[in-house]
């Protein structure tokens, strides 16, 4: 064996251009795999680091819609949110778990030795360590009592890496106090290192007892309401129970809290108490990966990288095999010697598959090297829709497994090539050399390896023009606002310690300095940003209108400000917009969108005047007048759908928050940015600017993802002509070396050097022709997989299919220029000497 790798190594460098392309190939194939493999392994695969992970489970509500409250969520699965007294009941009446957990996630402000940062923080009950099995890397975790009376427990466990980031993982840092949201509250520990959050994606830097939550959420508490889900419940089966026992242990106890919630609900007609109580179910679902907000929508676009890399692998794969057997073809009369000395066939075997295993292995051992970067450059790229990576980018044991399981079975795969074309030896015809042929009479192998490189390069390159289509569809998509020459930002000022009296004044303040910055144009304010996946919204009731059973009533709701609808340009449809008179010490108004007036109202004009009222279920409760109606505009992202919206006016908002912020400007708004971090930081110091960036910045952030996605369809659709380009090369110039006689004899026969180009590019047409036409309807049925993914465009589109043919027949000529060259320059009479 010693003796067959120094051997293998001394024949690697007597052909250093083929070792190198080879390894080469192998590294960008092997290396984008394991890069790949690495995001989908943390976000499908990877379960979560506590103890005995496959016993957790996640619990989901259906029907999701046979609900009358308000629903906070921050993506995910809808379905998978409660109320706080609900999570209680489950949690202390259930026989059916070891234990439930309740987890939320939002942002505080947080200052340490005089420092103010906006952090991440999650709400979590007490048992929340304990049920998971975590252990503190210092001090102590979260115990029940510490999540028992309301606002009784100010006490806050870190996140190993904000402990280690931010506080140099001082252990001396526990027992000292840091102030949340203005509030002080004491450092009792720091979780375990490799433990960030039971919700992958979104690592927490503080763990809060759940009962704080009028401190972390000041302007919102919810914690004793029924008709009010915004949390997630994780549990912990009992040794030996399934998923499906626990689901039918619960399911009494379910229909009996659903059927007591039914008062709250507001809603007492037999449809809707069939939907919420009778045909409601609490599913148990695997918790082993634990809670995303982002899971779902990385799902398909990891899985289509997936594909697609995998795709480039098999034809870096197909690409070397190809390599090999041409330079096997160069080695035939070696083989034939070790045969007639007396070597068997798995002597022979033996010495190609190691001499395939050290390219191999040396494609892995680069393309591992080579995947953090560009693990690094994809995490980046990736966001869970709050702008913040999910991803870590460490390659840990399981995708070090991954790449060289992939190089051994690649090294496999194009080693044992050559061994098959060698089974059955032409001996006298080989030593003679007059077997040339003989090992090149298996052409058509290679060539059936081209065709199929030239097959998987067209639909990697379709994938890549349907995916750089939808991209340019959403860019060019009409939101409904101008948004150039616009910057957005948030303020939190209860997150910086101010009482609800003293919020209002403070954005008045904000919006009068800003609106006289050099170069600002008009400020204005929501409570609902624009384009950041986010939602605000509750039931209505429209005076005059009879509800039909079970219809939905839901539309957004945004608070803003006088100037906000102006600032972003909306058009006015009728009436007015808000102004600085409708304050509370008059009657309350409202503005509403298109769609809602009308489905109302039937036209705009008709809308104004009418009453709405707001509350739980529509119930009269709140009473405002329409006076306006604006043009709708798309508000979640630039996928979404218009709804009905209803606009409130700032000034009436009796329990003020935080509000993103809107400047409009006249130049450039990245020269205005400094101006507006320096003009808040002279109003208070201690407020954070929270993703100050242009509307522009914020659309291009939404896109990230389908960004990133054409970005990597593109590069792996030109490696895969690459490549496919490679691979007909070598084909092409060992077929003409192998028709050396052949040509010559047609050239002293009389035919020109032009007939000569013709025929070796009628060769590659022929091939690439075909190749085409079997890999057209694969294409077609492989790209319906990515219709979800897709905006505004076909699955076949054939602009798209024709654009693609053209440009891999066009790398298929330019491939054959080279060899059909050669051919031409070839002189009959050396060429009848070839032999």
């Amino acid at each position: 064996m010693l003796t067959d790798i120094r051997y293998a190594l001394r024949q690697l460098r007597k052909s250093p251009a083929f070792m190198l392309t080879a390894i080469l190939t192998l590294a960008l194939g092997i290396g984008a795999n394991t890069a790949i493999f690495s995001l989908l392994d943390q976000a499908l695969l990877r379960s979560l680091p506590v103890r005995d992970p496959k016993q957790l489970v996640l619990l989901e509500a259906t029907p999701y819609d046979a609900w009358n409250g308000g629903t906070t969520t921050n993506g995910g699965d809808n379905t998978a949110y409660f109320s706080y007294p609900m999570y209680k009941d489950l949690r202390d009446r259930n026989q059916a778990f070891d234990g439930l957990i309740a987890m939320f996630q939002t942002q505080v402000g947080v200052e340490w030795q005089k420092h103010s940062a906006l952090n991440n923080a999650e709400l979590v009950s007490g048992n929340y360590f304990d049920v998971l099995g975590v252990r503190p890397a210092v001090g102590r975790l979260l115990v029940q009592a510490d999540d028992v009376v309301k606002n009784g427990s100010p006490v806050v466990v870190l996140g190993f890496d904000y402990w280690k980031n931010h506080m140099g993982a001082d252990p001396h840092a526990v027992g000292q106090t840091l102030d949340i949201n203005g509030h002080p509250f004491q450092i009792i520990g720091v979780s375990a290192p490799g433990f960030a959050s039971a919700i992958w994606g979104s690592p927490a830097d503080l763990f809060i007892p759940m009962t704080m939550k009028p401190v972390v959420t000041p302007t919102w508490d919810d914690l004793d309401l029924h008709n009010s889900r915004w949390l997630n419940i994780l549990g912990r089966l009992k040794p030996g129970e399934s998923r499906a026992q626990a689901q039918a242990a619960m399911a009494p106890l379910w229909h009996a809290l659903r059927a007591a919630e039914i008062p709250v609900m507001e809603n007492t007609s037999p449809r809707f108490f069939d939907r919420f109580v009778t045909h409601s179910q609490l599913e148990v679902h695997d918790g082993t990966k634990g809670f995303s907000y982002s899971r779902n929508s990385l799902r398909t676009p990891l899985l289509v990288m997936m594909g697609m890399v995998a795709l480039v692998i098999l034809m870096a794969s197909v690409n070397v095999a190809s390599l090999v057997l041409v330079r096997a073809a160069g080695r035939t009369r070696e083989f034939s010697m070790r045969y007639a000395l007396g070597a068997n066939r798995a002597q022979i075997v033996r010495q190609l598959v190691i001499e395939g295993l050290l390219l191999g292995v040396t494609g892995g051992v680069a393309g591992f090297a080579l995947a953090p970067a560009v693990v690094r450059v994809l995490a980046s790229r990736i966001t869970n829709g709050s702008g913040q990576p999910p991803f870590s980018t460490g390659i840990d044991l399981q995708v070090l497994a991954f790449n060289f399981a992939i190089a051994l079975c690649v090294s496999l795969l194009f080693a044992l090539a050559p061994a098959l074309q060698l089974r059955k030896p032409d001996l006298a015809g080989q030593m003679k050399q007059q077997g040339a042929g003989s090992v090149g009479g298996h052409l058509g192998f290679r060539r059936l390896t081209v065709g199929l490189q030239i097959g998987l390069s067209l639909l990697l390159l379709v994938a890549s023009g349907l995916f750089v289509r939808t991209l340019r569809n959403l860019r060019s998509v009409n939101v409904g606002f101008a948004t150039d020459h616009l910057i957005t930002f948030g303020i939190e000022p209860n997150l910086a310690g101010y009482s609800e009296n003293s919020v209002g004044p403070l954005h008045r303040r904000i919006l009068q300095t800003l609106a006289v910055l050099p170069g600002v144009v008009s400020v204005g304010a929501t409570t609902d940003p624009e384009l950041a996946d986010d939602g605000n919204g509750g039931n209505i009731s429209i005076q005059g209108y009879e509800r039909h059973n079970d219809e939905s009533m839901n539309a957004e709701q945004p608070i803003v400000t006088a100037q906000y609808l102006s600032t972003l340009r909306v058009p006015l449809l009728a009436g007015r917009y808000f102004t600085e008179a409708d304050d509370m010490t008059h009657p309350a108004v409202a503005i509403v969108n298109e769609t809602l007036a009308k489905r109302f109202f039937g036209t705009p004009e008709k809308a104004i005047g009418h009453m709405a009222y707001t509350g739980p279920s529509g119930k009269q409760k709140d009473e405002i007048q329409i006076v306006g109606v604006v043009r709708d505009y798309l508000h979640r992202n630039m996928r979404d759908t218009v709804k009905m919206t209803l606009y409130h006016s700032a000034a009436q908002d009796k329990t003020p928050g935080g509000m993103n912020y809107y400047v409009r400007t006249w130049g450039a708004p990245q020269a205005a940015m400094g101006a507006i971090r320096h003009a808040i930081a002279g109003i208070d110091s201690k407020l954070v600017i929270d993703s100050l960036t242009t509307m522009d910045g914020q659309i291009d952030l939404d896109l990230s993802n389908e960004r990133m996605i054409a970005m990597l369809a593109v590069s792996f659709g030109v490696l895969a002509t690459l490549l496919a380009a490679i691979g007909l090369y070598g084909v092409l110039a060992y077929a003409t070396a192998q028709r050396t006689r052949e040509i010559g004899v047609r050239m002293a026969l009389g035919a020109d050097r032009r007939g000569v180009v013709v025929l070796v590019l009628r060769d590659v047409l022929t091939l690439a022709g075909i190749s085409l036409i079997a890999a057209i309807p694969v294409a077609l049925l492989v790209t319906r997989t990515l219709k979800s993914q897709l905006f505004g465009v076909s699955t076949a589109d054939p602009t798209i299919y024709i654009c693609g043919a053209l440009l891999v027949s066009v790398v298929a000529v330019l491939s054959a220029a080279l060899p059909a060259r050669r051919a031409a320059s070839i002189e009959p009479s050396v060429a009848l000497r070839s032999e």
